[in-house]
């Protein structure tokens, strides 16, 4: 796959994370801004939706993403768990939805910028923003869309002095690529759907089946689907994986390798267990970092919004998605489509308010179909 600003993408399609500094005195370097009508901060599927939505006004918007591929939360979490809630699609995954919601677009030519977050927020006098991302790339916006979800995800790490020098060669809060544990003697530590998941995955699937697996959690107990747990406790007594009570209490290493982790158990006693790869699953916290700084009107760190419009505090900043709060306030997807497409409409008031907007149906419209590049369909 291509980036619509002609790089390559990784080859799976994060949340984004951004500072925004909200300064007027400040004088910074504005040489040679990107001049746009539409900024989007966030690429997961509300921030791919807005660029629909947009597209469809006749606005193009440049996309900033902290993360080096789109898709947010649903490559984050459910790359390839089922969703069933979108509108007209029985099931999808994540990585199925975010690849749909990328071709949706394609018509619209939006320019997407990954790995950067925005560090730098400035009302100009003309009343536009002036923007600017931690690789210096700059922008003059009419308007800002933030579809940064409920911020940066960031794992809850496993607290033991000096096991963080194995991170991303045998220590892994994540799985990206299930084949790299092929193999391998695991142990997975943690009692909620993602542990247990995996804990299947790599006893159950052919293609990427780990040598061994032991299942470590602090009780005798999940939060996690009880299909699941049933399944665990079944390939337990075939002697197909270990379960252990307990929790990790240190390790052992030989000549800058992992060898095994220490387990303590409810009986008091400290087991060495062995292993190739340790991979930790105690949940993503997610981190909002410097949105309080924004000067923006905040409530139970998100950001409060009209039903209107789905402005923000601040006169052309939106807020979509699961960053926003309002009365009523529902996390799904099919909320944040909806709200992407009452702010595009207020948008048009500030980037085009010299002209009238209609409501128009992509069936029937003669004028979005040339937008969307699609032949008019004639009915009798």
């Amino acid at each position: 796959m291509e980036r619509q600003d002609g790089q390559a993408e990784a080859p799976d399609p994060l949340t984004a994370c951004l500072a925004l500094a909200h300064t007027h005195s400040f004088v910074r370097n504005h040489q040679d801004p990107l001049e746009t009508d539409a900024v989007i901060v966030g690429a997961g599927p509300v921030g791919l939706f807005q660029v629909f939505e947009l597209g469809l006004l006749e606005i193009k918007a440049h996309v900033v993403d902290s993360l080096a591929y789109p898709g947010g939360q649903c490559i984050e979490l459910y790359p390839d768990k089922p969703i069933y809630d979108i509108p007209a699609i029985p099931v999808c995954t994540g990585r199925e939805l975010t690849n749909n919601l990328l071709e949706q677009i394609k018509p619209f030519g939006a320019t997407f910028h990954y790995g950067q977050e925005v560090t730098v927020v400035e009302r100009q006098t003309d009343g536009r923003f002036f923007v600017e991302t931690s690789k210096g790339t700059r922008f003059l916006t009419k308007t800002i869309f933030l579809a940064a979800g409920v911020g940066a995800f960031q794992p809850r790490t496993l607290k033991i002095d000096g096991l963080e020098t194995f991170e991303d060669s045998q220590l892994f809060y994540r799985v990206r690529n299930p084949t790299d544990f092929a193999g391998k003697n695991l142990v997975i530590v943690g009692g909620g759907d993602s542990a247990l998941d995996w804990a299947l995955d790599f006893v159950s699937d052919s293609a990427h089946k780990a040598e061994s697996v032991i299942l470590v959690h602090r009780r005798d107990g999940f939060k996690a689907a009880p299909a699941s747990v049933a399944k665990i406790r079944e390939l337990c007594d075939a002697m197909q994986m270990q379960f252990m009570v307990g929790q990790i209490a240190g390790y052992e290493e030989k000549e800058g390798v992992l060898t095994s982790v220490k387990v303590t158990g409810a009986d008091g006693v400290t087991r060495i267990v062995p292993l190739d790869v340790l991979l930790v699953f105690f949940g993503l916290s997610p981190k909002l970092g410097p949105i309080a700084d924004w000067g923006l009107d905040i409530e139970r760190k998100q950001l409060t919004v009209d039903t209107e419009k789905f402005s923000t505090s601040e006169p052309g900043i939106f807020a979509i998605g699961d960053i926003n709060i309002y009365p009523g306030k529902k996390k799904l997807i099919l909320s944040g489509f909806h709200e992407c497409a009452l702010a595009a409409f207020a948008a048009m008031s500030i980037i085009s308010p010299e002209k009238k907007v209609f409501l128009q149906y992509t069936t029937t419209s003669p004028k979005l179909h040339k937008v969307l590049g699609v032949e008019s369909p004639e009915f009798d």
